[in-house]
C-alpha cells in the first residue's frame, strides 16, 4: 500500500473537530447565561403585582410590564411569554424579584412562563441535533468507504475530469470526477461517473488509466476506485450514468497554475507559494459568522448573548458544511 498523504482523512478530522469545537463553544456560551438566569431567578423570592402596559411586541408577542419593588422604585420591563391571550394590555402580571438587589431584575412569577429560559436552552438542544447529524454523515461516509473496499474488484479504466460550478456569492468551485469505462457484460462497454474526494495522486494521472473498482454492479451505489499504486479514493454521492451538471474542464484547464506559468522569474527568485488550502474554509466561516451577526440584529434585537450565539452557530455550520463538501485545492 502506498504511504501517500491522506487528505480525505485530514478533511474528515477537520470537519469533526470544527463541529465539536463550535458546538462546545455555542453550548457553553448559552449554558453559562442559562445558569446565570436560573440562579438569579432562584434568588427572586419577593413578588410584585405588575400591569401589562403593552402587548404584541415583536414576532413572539412579548409584553411590557410596569411594576414596583418594595422600595417603591418603578420598573418597566419586557417579558417573553407563552400565554399571549391571557396577558394583554391592562391585565395583571405577577413579577418575582430579588428583594436584596439594589436594582432588581424581574422574572415571571407564573411557573409556566419559562420563555426566557427556553430561549437559552432550546437552541442548545437543536444545535446538538444538527451537530450530531453532521458527525453521523462523517461516520457513515467512513463506514461506507471501509465496507466498499472489502468488496471484489473489477478492472476498468478511469479518466480524471474536473467540473466547475458556480456557487453562492458568485464564487466558483471545482469537483473531481472519475469517468469509469469497462465491459457491460454483453460484449460492449459502459461508462459511469463517480465523484471522489481530491487526492494529490490524481494530479499525476493523465488520460485513461487502469484502476480497480470495488463495489461495482450494486445498482448506483458509490464505488471505491483504487489506483495502480494502491491509493483508494473516497467516493462522494452515488454512481451516475451521465455527466454531472456544470462546466466540464479540459485537462489543461484543470491544472492548478503557478507563478512560473505566467512570468519569467529572475534567477534565484522564489515563487510565491499557492494559497493555503484552509483559506476557502476560513472565508466560508467568516461569511457565516457575518450572516449570524446580521440575523441576531434582525431576529433577536442584537443583544450580546444573541450576537455571539448566532455568530458561533452560523460560523460553525458554514465551516462544517464546507468540510463536508470535500474541498480541494483551488488555483
Amino acid at each position: 500500500m502506498n504511504p501517500a498523504p491522506r487528505p480525505a482523512l485530514r478533511v474528515a478530522l477537520l470537519g469533526v473537530a470544527v463541529t465539536l469545537l463550535g458546538y462546545a463553544l455555542f453550548a457553553g456560551w448559552l449554558g453559562v447565561h442559562a445558569h446565570g438566569y436560573v440562579t438569579a431567578r432562584d434568588r427572586a423570592t419577593a413578588t410584585a403585582s405588575g400591569v401589562v402596559v403593552e402587548d404584541g411586541i415583536g414576532d413572539e408577542g412579548d409584553i411590557r410590564v410596569r411594576w414596583s419593588d418594595a422600595a417603591g422604585h418603578v420598573h418597566v420591563q419586557r417579558f417573553g411569554i407563552y400565554d399571549t391571550d391571557r396577558y394583554v394590555e391592562g391585565e395583571r402580571f405577577p413579577v418575582a424579584y430579588d428583594p436584596a438587589a439594589s436594582a432588581p431584575r424581574g422574572f415571571p412569577a407564573d411557573p409556566e412562563e419559562t420563555a426566557a429560559e427556553d430561549d437559552l436552552l432550546v437552541p442548545v438542544f437543536l444545535a446538538g441535533v444538527v451537530a450530531l447529524s453532521l458527525l453521523c454523515v462523517w461516520a457513515w461516509r467512513g463506514l461506507r468507504f471501509r465496507l466498499t473496499t472489502r468488496r471484489p474488484g473489477h478492472a476498468m479504466t478511469a479518466t480524471v475530469r474536473t467540473v466547475e460550478r458556480l456557487v453562492a456569492l458568485a464564487r466558483e468551485t471545482t469537483t473531481t470526477w472519475l469517468v469509469l469505462t469497462g465491459p457491460d457484460g454483453e460484449g460492449g462497454t459502459t461508462t459511469r461517473w463517480q465523484r471522489v474526494m481530491w487526492h494529490p495522486a490524481l494530479d499525476d494521472c493523465s488520460g485513461p488509466i487502469p484502476v480497480t473498482v470495488r463495489g461495482y454492479g450494486r445498482r448506483r451505489r458509490p464505488v471505491v476506485v483504487e489506483l495502480a499504486d494502491g491509493t483508494r479514493l473516497v467516493p462522494l454521492g452515488r454512481l451516475r450514468d451521465h455527466r454531472p451538471a456544470g462546466e466540464l474542464l479540459d485537462a489543461d484547464e484543470a491544472v492548478r497554475p503557478g507563478p512560473r506559468d505566467y512570468f519569467v522569474l529572475p534567477a534565484g527568485a522564489v515563487p510565491r507559494p499557492a494559497r493555503p488550502g484552509w483559506r476557502p474554509g476560513a472565508l466560508t466561516a467568516a461569511y457565516g459568522t457575518g450572516a449570524g451577526i446580521v440575523l441576531a440584529f434582525l431576529m433577536a434585537e442584537g443583544t450580546p448573548t444573541s450576537v455571539v450565539g448566532f455568530a458561533l452557530a452560523l460560523g460553525t455550520l458554514s465551516a462544517s458544511v464546507w468540510a463536508l463538501s470535500a474541498p480541494q485545492p483551488q488555483p
